[in-house]
């Protein structure tokens, strides 16, 4: 069976019209004779939404009772009984009631796809796994709702339903989103213009990062080599050398040019040693290019220019930067180097920068040598034009013009060109230089002449020792081009093993970045982590990168086992032998970085677990007796009252009525201490940030406390704090209550402000019996309760809400001794100059 399509409308806020487009389309769709089906529409009761789910065919929604309360879901099996060849779906990222078939409303759609059907849904922006944190630090509210990028991402059409801000205000504005006693809160918090840009902008990118995965599989597809440039995409050439941090920022600038601009900076660590990179230099100019938003990368290729073309062709670059030669001028005798040839061998379609610096010109470390095999192609060529074609032309000019120079010149002169040949070409060179040599010297000078033999013995010991010095600087020329090349390929190694070891101690739990190093370390096309239960049960992919990953070793052009159950799988083209030391050190450091993410997980979820059942436990604790005392004393005063069986006095009537009083104040401050605590284990408590005046606020928060209890000392002339006036007055209401509580009778709390340069703090000070120092921080944490405090006292909540309000409007709050006993409570707040942007709270409305 094929599996179904899916169309996602992807938006940047709620109202923008996503499920208007999707109702269009299905009109669209049942026009032309598709039998399309709603399975779930939330239309919001707006008014042009619910006309058109007219004429749709609509399946009904599934009851589900939970908590006393019955909800409608989708429901998924009255959906695939019916079998439409379309189903509309809306709010992908839905949380379903507990009891529905699955937990999240994608994994419906799963379903859906699964079964041919093709499904056509909604989502916002806000509600992708990744963008969580940069949606929080936006708008100051975390989603709950999610779903994982990889379930957008593997859509067959997302189309972006795009609004500008003050479009989508207006239409607030004029009621079609919400309800009007909703609109003005939603206007001046959620659905501002600043977060609607910020949102809209990740909107954009998104999706066009999306477009970017598109138009580079299709490139890989179709072998597409030429660059098109869509976007500006400018690779950075670096040799290690002190220049690159010039050519970094150079690039910087220029990707600021232009919307979108990526920089690429990468170094190409040739095999034949020739680079002299200092990895201090490296790391400092890694740092450097990520700190302006680029990228770095580590490739390795024989060929600097070939491969640096390569990368930037594979990254679909429009723009390469390199700095000019550091050559001297007679050292271009050895090559145009690897500047000049990217520059020639660019093509049109790449743009290449030659930037100047100041080690221009001023020579490199080590001799430029033409790229290749050991010793490069041109040095082979020529070394074996020495070795031949020299000893020829020498041979003629030594018999036409110089006849009688002598035999032992006439070697020195031949050896010379062995010599030569030795150093340029190596081994074969010289060794065809030898013979060749020789049977010159024999045939041309050695008697008699012109005849392959030799008559005088003297002459042969004489060819022997230039055979054999020509053999002996031949065999010393190899031997030094292969240990460089041994000695560069470890070095490259080296690099890339540090670079392993470091991401361990830096403690990088990136699987996909780790792979995707090891793709472009060997120019693969693509790299999986595969894994399987056992040694029969079938291959899954545990994480992949580029383009066509393959599902099991046998399909891939290089694997490297990893234990019985895992395996490394590369496709793109054959590595050599050499390269698997390499490869098995990646394949090391996958698993055990995998290992490491699902440890974290089960950590991070075990975590959790402990948590809860730690505050539910003590919210057990304090229901069975700090909730039951209040509630005993009112049930006790409300049953004498009734009671006709004693005759209450005007006196008693008052009192039991004040301790019905007592009980329920009792009662309201334990419960709201306990909602407000379980606000902030949620992560719920978004403080609206505003200019106050303490001397505004600290006298609201004295409401709770017997008059005489509290001396009260606030300056007029103290600066503002930016602040949320209610969180600040939940503060100061549960420290006073705290110091009122452990105060003596007759030793009122003292509660003053003071203004410091960078902040503006209020002390509340008692004349307690204070606390120890190894238990100031302790009398903050949940449910605790500092020495033969009586159980009536409360639950232990009052200073740890205090200072969880406290660090959710950014101020601090700390305990200190007071001076001849007792105990201070130090509020520090930032001052109004100082506060950072106020954070919107999300409308309950907009949470989908």
């Amino acid at each position: 069976m094929r599996r179904g399509k899916l169309r996602i409308y992807l938006g940047s806020a709620p109202g923008v019209g996503k499920t208007y487009a999707m109702l269009s389309e299905a009109h669209r769709r049942i026009e032309r004779g598709t039998d399309c089906v709603v399975g779930f529409v939330e239309h919001h009761h707006r008014p042009r939404t619910e006309v058109m789910l007219r004429g749709l065919e609509t399946i009904p929604r599934r009851e589900i009772a939970y908590r006393d309360s019955t909800f409608t879901e989708m429901d998924a099996e009255a959906l695939l009984a019916r079998r439409p060849a379309v189903a509309l779906v809306d709010e992908l990222a839905h949380t379903n009631v507990p009891g529905s078939r699955n937990a999240k409303r994608w994994q419906d759609v799963e379903e859906l796809l699964r079964a041919g059907i093709d499904v056509v849904t909604t989502v916002n922006i806000q509600h992708l796994e990744s963008l969580g944190d940069v949606v929080e630090a936006i708008t100051g509210v975390r989603q709950r709702e999610t779903v994982p990028d990889e379930v957008v991402r593997r859509a067959d059409q997302i189309e972006l339903v795009d609004m500008s801000p003050q479009a989508l205000r207006r239409r607030m504005a004029h009621g079609n989103i919400y309800k009007p006693d909703r609109v003005d809160a939603a206007l001046s918090n959620y659905f501002r213009p600043g977060n609607l840009t910020a949102l809209r902008e990740l909107a954009l990118l998104w999706v066009a990062d999306r477009v970017d995965e598109y138009l580079q599989e299709y490139r890989g597809e179709h072998d597409i080599r030429s660059t098109w440039q869509a976007r500006e995409r400018i690779v950075v050439g670096l040799t290690g050398g002190p220049e690159g941090r010039t050519l970094i920022r150079r690039a910087a600038r220029l990707a600021e040019k232009g919307a979108g601009g990526e920089v690429l900076a990468v170094y190409i660590a040739a095999s034949d040693g020739l680079s002299s990179a200092s990895p201090k230099e490296l790391a400092a100019q890694r740092t450097l290019v990520e700190d302006l938003g680029g990228t770095f990368h580590h490739v390795i290729g024989d060929d600097v220019a070939h491969a640096l073309l390569e990368f930037a062709r594979g990254v679909n670059a429009t723009q390469i930067v390199l700095g000019v030669s550091r050559r001297r001028p007679w050292q271009y005798v050895f090559g145009r180097g690897v500047s000049a040839t990217v520059a020639v061998e660019s093509g049109p379609d790449l743009d290449v920068h030659m930037v100047t610096h100041d080690a221009a010109a001023r020579g490199r470390r080590s001799l430029p040598v033409a790229r290749g095999a050991r010793l490069g192609r041109s040095r082979l060529i020529w070394g074996w034009l020495t070795g031949v074609v020299g000893p020829a032309l020498l041979a003629l000019l030594l018999h036409e013009v110089v006849p009688e120079l002598g035999l032992a010149n006439d070697m020195l002169l031949f050896l010379t060109f062995t010599v030569a040949a030795a150093l340029l070409g190596g081994l074969l060179p010289a060794l065809a230089s030898a013979a060749f040599g020789s049977l010159l010297l024999n045939y041309f000078f050695t008697p008699p002449l012109y005849q392959l033999t030799i008559s005088d013995p003297r002459n042969i010991v004489a060819i022997s020792i230039f055979v054999g010095v020509a053999v002996s600087v031949a065999s010393v020329v190899d031997l030094a081009a292969r240990r460089t090349h041994q000695a560069a390929r470890l070095r490259a190694e080296s690099e890339i093993l540090s670079f392993l070891a470091g991401s361990v101690l830096r403690g990088e739990n990136s699987l996909e970045a780790l792979l995707e190093r090891l793709r472009e370390t060997f120019s693969m096309q693509s790299v999986t982590l595969l894994e399987r239960a056992d040694e029969v049960a079938p291959w899954t992919t545990a994480a992949c990168v580029g383009s066509h990953p393959v599902s099991r070793p046998e399909d891939a052009d290089v694997d490297m086992p990893i234990g019985e159950n895992m395996a490394l799988a590369l496709s793109g083209r054959v590595l050599p032998a050499e390269d698997r030391r390499v490869l098995g050190a990646f394949a090391a450091q996958a698993a055990v970085v995998l290992d490491r993410q699902r440890l974290l997980d089960e950590a991070g979820r075990a975590r959790e677990l402990a948590e809860g059942n730690r505050i539910r436990t003590a919210l057990l604790a304090a229901v069975s007796h700090d909730l039951r005392t209040p509630l005993a004393g009112i049930k006790a005063s409300v049953t004498s009252l009734r009671s006709d069986d004693v005759e209450w006095s005007e006196e008693d009537r008052a009192e039991l009525l004040e301790g019905i009083e007592e009980g329920a104040d009792r009662l309201a401050a334990l419960i709201g201490n306990l909602l407000d605590m379980s606000r902030l284990n949620t992560g719920v408590v978004v403080p609206l940030i505003r200019e106050t005046d303490l001397d505004e606020v600290v006298p609201m928060a004295l409401g709770g406390v017997p008059d005489g209890s509290v001396e009260l000392d606030i300056p007029e002339t103290l600066p503002m704090v930016a602040v949320d006036r209610g969180l600040l007055e939940r503060v100061v209401a549960n420290i006073v209550e705290n110091a009122v509580k452990y105060s003596p009778h007759g030793q009122p709390v003292h509660v003053s402000a003071s203004s410091l340069p960078d902040r503006v703090e209020l002390r509340v000070v008692d004349r307690g019996p204070g606390v120890p120092d190894e238990a100031k921080d302790r009398i903050f944490e949940p449910f605790q309760r500092h020495g033969d405090a009586p159980r009536g006292a409360g639950v232990g909540l009052g200073l740890a809400v205090a200072r969880g309000f406290t660090e959710a409007i950014g101020g601090t709050l700390t305990a200190e001794d007071t001076p001849g006993g007792g105990l201070t409570m130090v509020l520090t707040l930032p001052p109004a100059a100082d506060a950072p942007s106020p954070t919107p709270e999300l409308p309950a409305s907009a949470v989908t």
